[in-house]
């Protein structure tokens, strides 16, 4: 099993990132690379459980379940139930803190899988800098522009 780790500091209130990332359904209002997302049976997007089928801009789909979701620590985590990108046993971690000086937000993104060893580094680095961080830069911007 391998693990992921990205952080990245944003200069907007925890509350007003939280407001942006919570949403499990809302990937593609702050991610550069989501295309399209829906919730599996109309369930509640906060729902624990509920499963978002969500396309990729570079053509991929992915399906992902909500397994825990807090707002009293600004917290999110998720599995990768189907995915193009050859992992198992994906889980992952969004979770925010206030960072009181200058009224920032500490983000930190997490995640934790099983794949075929050669591919390790590759997607270590696909999924880390791809995703985690390309999400990042891309929330610092929606936020900036408040």
């Amino acid at each position: 099993m391998i693990r992921v780790y990205t952080s990245s500091v944003i200069d907007a209130p925890a509350d007003q990132v939280w407001g942006k990332v919570r949403d499990f359904n809302g990937l593609p209002q702050w991610t550069p690379f989501v295309a399209e997302s829906r919730i599996e049976g109309n369930l509640p997007s906060d729902r624990i459980g509920c499963i978002r089928h969500f396309q990729l801009r570079s053509g991929g789909t992915i399906r992902e379940q909500l397994l825990s979701l807090s707002d009293y620590e600004y917290t999110c985590v998720y599995s990768i139930l189907e995915s193009p990108m050859g992992v198992e046993n994906y889980v992952a971690t969004l979770k925010l803190t206030p960072v009181t000086d200058g009224n920032r937000t500490f983000a930190e993104w997490s995640a934790e899988f099983d794949c075929p060893r050669e591919r390790e580094k590759e997607l270590a680095e696909s999924i880390g800098q791809g995703v985690f961080q390309a999400a990042f830069d891309s929330l610092k911007s929606l936020v900036a522009g408040r």
